[in-house]
């Protein structure tokens, strides 16, 4: 073999261009070299009793197909891949009418080979000759077996023989190079091997299967295949992709939910997921290491979000003429991993591969159920009312806890124990010999109202609101405060037909119930500034308690304080950071009915 100064892998007329099958960046390079060589021929390390029907798949691109056929019982698949590197140099010959050879032997019952390579994505950075070269060191260090021996004769030969007619491109795994390169230089004779196969069948692989056995992220062969159709845009990266792949995620999470994924989120899924990546040996993480991360950083929502995305492949349409195939990661021995979404709603738990689930009812068309709310006679879901009342009571509970913490005073014992003895202060203070006991200052008077501020809404005139929908809405029986919030609008998002999901931006409850005004409409409350000041406000006029309790990011303005002073009320301050982010988030989200006729269905669809 001659390498010349560009870093060429070549032997007289033929130009050898070595891989690793279904990988990315070597689809890459064989278009850069393809174009670069210019060859008169092409060679893949393909069986020619396979050849007719890999090359009607490489045309139905980027439709996914599959070539299989049955030996003795148990049937051998090729999935026909835009990345892969053969099925990209058959695609561009075909396109440039150039002949292609497919020059490997038939092989029955060939080994899978299970050996784990470098991380592809160092390509990027050392380059394809650098990597080729260590991977073909490895390779030389490994015993040949009797079928690779066989295989690399025949391809040899037939090598030698393109040789004399033309420029020849010969695209073939990695692990053959130096074994078909050390035949080349010796004189080669046909090695007798099957020359026709039957029953070689091609189909089309289901949607569902091509998210479950692609060889790549069907999200990256996806970008490179647009990549591909468009050579105006920049080749794929596979982190940048990953990136992509994140960011869309995110957005669509923050559409559907409603919630915002902060930036220190994003920081520990990428970290989370290269952290994983390097255990596993590889520089990128992984299309199940990225779930992984995503559900730790944000939760199941989101980890299902990248799911959805990652795994769909745009081209896969079920209007064919030929017959659809199903297959699992099983059937090509894939080595996969399961994972479930534990989604908050009913009914949407999925696994990365594919799994029979109850299908969740879905509209006939896309705005049927939002067509058809209309919104004159609302009312709420009675479990969503049980579990806010709850959370009000936890919450009058926890702050008096707090408040009675911080009036509580310690002193070294003198004549009396006052109100117990504080364990945590005398083991402190243990090298003074000093005993020390709590003075507890009792808190007077009970909560009554309580208020919880989400989001403070607070924007310029220029901006548009994000909870632009105010309502009052009276307790329906004598366990129920009444209660006044702003949230988005219902009949927007809708779950099921008359049930619409809302967000609270934040909330006021006030029992005991049927005594609380429309405080939007009301006057009275007119002097606060914001929507937050004015619950606020109609928290302390209602609460038939001296305590209102108060739960927001930023602790209540002045003005509300002495207003409540002066109306001999008092405000106990809560910083909602105290309170779980996932308690938060299941709070924020509540369903309005179209009336109470739907109550009777509305568990089948939350």
């Amino acid at each position: 073999m001659k390498m010349n100064i560009e870093n060429k892998f070549e032997w007289q007329d033929i130009r050898f261009l070595p891989i690793l099958h279904n990988k990315m960046e070597f689809a890459l390079e064989v278009r850069k070299q393809f174009a670069e060589f210019k060859p008169d021929y092409l060679a893949v390390e393909f069986s020619g009793t396979l050849k007719k029907k890999i090359i009607e798949g490489v045309k139905r691109l980027p439709l996914l197909s599959v070539v299989y056929y049955q030996e003795k019982g148990f049937f051998n698949y090729i999935p026909i891949e835009p990345t892969d590197g053969q099925i990209e140099g058959i695609r561009l010959a075909l396109s440039e009418g150039i002949p292609i050879h497919f020059i490997d032997r038939d092989i029955e019952y060939y080994p899978i080979d299970i050996q784990s390579m470098p991380d592809t994505y160092a390509i990027t950075k050392t380059g394809y000759f650098s990597y080729c070269q260590a991977c073909i060191k490895y390779y030389k260090e490994q015993p040949v077996s009797h079928l690779d021996l066989l295989r690399e004769k025949t391809m040899a030969y037939h090598l030698k023989k393109l040789n004399q007619q033309g420029k020849t491109l010969f695209i073939g795994g990695l692990a053959h190079f130096s074994g078909i390169l050390s035949m080349l230089d010796e004189p080669q004779t046909e090695v007798i091997g099957r020359i026709k196969r039957n029953g070689v069948m091609l189909s089309h692989l289901h949607h569902e299967s091509s998210r479950e056995i692609m060889s790549e992220l069907p999200f990256l062969v996806a970008t490179y295949e647009k990549s591909r159709e468009n050579e105006s845009l920049q080749k794929p990266d596979r982190l940048a992709v990953n990136m992509s792949l994140i960011n869309m995620a995110k957005n669509k999470y923050i559409k559907e939910y409603k919630e915002d994924i902060s930036l220190s989120q994003i920081r520990i899924l990428n970290k989370f997921a290269r952290n994983y990546a390097f255990l596993t040996g590889n520089l990128v993480p992984n299309f199940y290491q990225l779930i992984v991360a995503s559900r730790g950083a944000v939760d199941d929502n989101f980890s299902y979000e990248v799911w959805e995305l990652g795994s769909n492949y745009p081209w896969q349409t079920e209007k064919h003429q030929l017959p659809i195939l199903h297959l699992r990661g099983e059937d090509l021995f894939l080595d996969q991993k399961i994972i479930k979404f534990h989604r908050r709603l009913k009914g949407l738990r999925r696994r990365l591969v594919s799994l029979p689930v109850k299908k969740k009812k879905i509209e006939k068309h896309p705005v049927e159920w939002r067509e058809g709310f209309k919104g004159n006679f609302i009312c709420s879901y009675p479990p969503e009312d049980v579990a806010i009342e709850g959370f009000g009571l936890y919450l009058k509970k926890k702050a008096m806890e707090i408040k009675a913490a911080e009036n509580t005073r310690l002193q070294p014992f003198l004549c009396s124990m006052l109100d117990g003895l504080d364990i945590k202060a005398t083991i402190r203070d243990y090298e003074q010999k000093r005993i020390y006991v709590k003075a507890e200052q009792p808190l007077r008077g009970k909560v009554g109202s309580v208020v919880i501020i989400f989001d403070t809404d607070i924007s310029d005139k220029n901006e548009k609101e994000k909870y632009p929908w105010k309502v009052t809405w009276l307790g329906e029986h004598d366990q129920e405060s009444d209660m006044a919030f702003y949230s988005t609008y219902s009949g927007i998002i809708m779950d099921g037909p008359g049930i619409s999901r809302c967000q609270y931006g934040g909330f006021m409850l006030s029992y005991p119930p049927m005594r609380v005004y429309d405080i939007w409409k009301d006057s009275y409350f007119n002097i606060a500034r914001n929507k937050p000041e004015r619950l606020l406000l109609a928290a302390l006029d209602y609460s038939i308690e001296r305590i209102v309790v108060y739960v927001a990011a930023d602790p209540p303005s002045g003005w509300c304080q002495s207003w409540a002073a002066k109306s001999g009320k008092k405000i106990l301050y809560l910083p909602i950071g105290t309170l779980a982010p996932v308690t938060l988030k299941k709070m924020r989200q509540f369903h309005v009915l179209d009336g109470h006729p739907v109550r009777k269905y509305v568990s089948d669809y939350i």
